[in-house]
């Protein structure tokens, strides 16, 4: 449980950075964003998932 409060948390610290440092620019991601094609967005989104997923393993396995 305090794994998953601690990813919690350090997702909503980048995304507020994200929001606080740089809000114009997150409007031209997501404009970007917008004119990709969905098949290359799920393929951008799977790999963040599978990094993310690593990155998981990774850390679990470091601190055992």
């Amino acid at each position: 449980m305090a794994t998953i409060l601690l990813a919690i948390g350090l997702v909503l610290c980048v995304e507020g950075l994200v929001f606080a440092l740089a809000p114009s620019r997150l409007e031209d991601i997501l404009d970007a964003l917008r004119q990709m094609p969905i098949d290359t967005r799920r393929l951008i989104g799977m790999a963040a998932l599978t990094i993310g997923v690593i990155l998981i393993s990774l850390a679990k396995s470091l601190g055992a």
